[in-house]
């Protein structure tokens, strides 16, 4: 099976859920969040953990990166959509089909980044601690 590598930038609230699921699936959408965006390359989803999820008091004023794979077939009905710079693109997957999307990722979700901003008092659980600690020592 052919796979494609996705990244997705979360706060610390979704990486608690993500850490939840076992490194498994992402969280269902909230009900103002139509679209559920994975995006093409390490270097957006580094860009936005760093300068949105960083000043977000909703996630702790952290950022992570994820990296994983989902099924290629699945992914094609999905056209790569570009939001502004030549860099930044993304898939727009419906919230209803997030669970299918889910479904379709390979392996686990890694996290291969972490920023942490200027207002981050004390990580949530020993997990995003641990997350913290050795990804900034690498």
């Amino acid at each position: 099976m052919k796979t494609k590598t996705l990244y997705r930038p979360v706060g610390e609230k979704e990486m608690l859920l993500i850490i939840e699921s076992k490194y498994k699936e992402f969280p269902a959408r909230l009900e103002w969040q139509p679209i559920f965006y994975p995006v093409l390359n390490e270097d957006y989803a580094s860009e936005i953990a760093e300068k949105w999820n960083t000043r977000d008091e909703a996630g702790n004023y952290l950022g992570f990166v994820t990296r994983f794979e989902v099924a290629e077939d699945f992914l094609n009905k999905y056209p790569p959509q570009n939001v502004g710079a030549k860099n930044h693109n993304e898939l727009w997957i419906p919230s209803e089909e997030l669970e299918a999307f889910n479904q379709a990722i390979v392996g686990n979700i890694e996290v291969i980044k972490v920023f942490i901003g200027k207002d981050f008092k004390k990580p949530a659980n020993n997990e995003i601690k641990s997350l913290i600690v050795n990804l900034t020592l690498s």
